[in-house]
């Protein structure tokens, strides 16, 4: 029986139904040759988790879907929000986990900067919210929070006494660093770890059994990346960038990489 040399790769957190469907098409069509073997497909919205639960049932092996509401949005009305979570609560049995959600750390910093004030408070309860939903169901969290929200972030999650999190592209102190990685959250990295001094740093700092590997596609990256279409198969390079970090070897990383990831995601062997 022949045996593969290298773990396939998943992709830790991408906004599948943000790309076009002839982009999706041909993604899809790239993963047998590709050695890819699945993506968690977060959600923006309603709209957008509706579209991923569509993909999701169209590509079974491949689409785990996620969903939740985007933090650097205006908030929903309560209204909206009692629909959402309504829908969800309806088709938790698809949803690999609830996700994306958190705080607006950027959104906030442009207001800020233009010298507007900005209230996070609605921000926070509807995180609080959606970790109760996470926790309800058994279902991983994923987790857009950087810097000082990612200390909000810890406190809720400590407040619930939850700790199935993935904080997906963190950046943070090296105190908030260190709490998240002794309460068991994992973290992804992007594309950016072959050239972000911050990330190739936070890559030498957390343990090695608790990271995996995103692409947040379709946002672009730079460096090597520059003016390509973001795709899973750019994970691999991030395998290779934290392996050039750390000094582990390519294949034992990418088997870590894999088996993070299904472990975390409980997915499908």
């Amino acid at each position: 029986m022949h045996s593969r040399t290298f773990a396939p790769l998943i992709d830790a957190h991408i906004h599948l139904d943000q790309y076009t469907p002839e982009e999706q098409q041909a993604m899809l069509t790239s993963f047998r040759s590709q050695e890819i073997e699945a993506m968690i497909a977060v959600s923006m919205n309603l709209a957008s988790a509706q579209s991923n639960l569509e993909l999701a049932k169209q590509h079974p092996h491949y689409i785990y879907p996620a969903f939740g509401y985007h933090p650097e949005q205006p908030l929903p009305s309560l209204a909206d929000q009692e629909q959402f979570f309504h829908w969800i609560e309806e088709h938790i049995g698809h949803a690999i986990a609830i996700g994306e959600v958190g705080l607006p750390y950027y959104s906030r910093e442009e207001a800020q900067r233009t010298g507007l004030s900005f209230d996070q408070s609605g921000y926070i309860d509807l995180l609080e919210q959606f970790i109760i939903l996470a926790k309800k169901h058994h279902k991983p969290v994923v987790l857009h929070a950087v810097y000082e929200d990612a200390d909000i972030a810890c406190n809720l999650l400590e407040k619930h006494q939850y700790a199935h999190a993935h904080f997906h592209w963190f950046k943070g102190s090296k105190q908030t660093i260190q709490r998240m990685a002794n309460n068991g959250y994992y973290i992804s990295f992007t594309p950016d770890i072959l050239y972000e001094t911050e990330i190739r740093e936070l890559a030498r700092q957390y343990p090695a059994e608790q990271v995996m590997a995103e692409t947040d596609g379709p946002w672009p990256f730079e460096g090597p990346f520059q003016g390509r279409m973001t795709h899973p198969v750019m994970t691999r390079q991030v395998i290779q960038a934290w392996c050039e970090i750390t000094g582990m070897g390519t294949e034992r990383a990418t088997r870590l990489f894999y088996r993070n990831t299904k472990r975390f995601y409980h997915l499908p062997d």
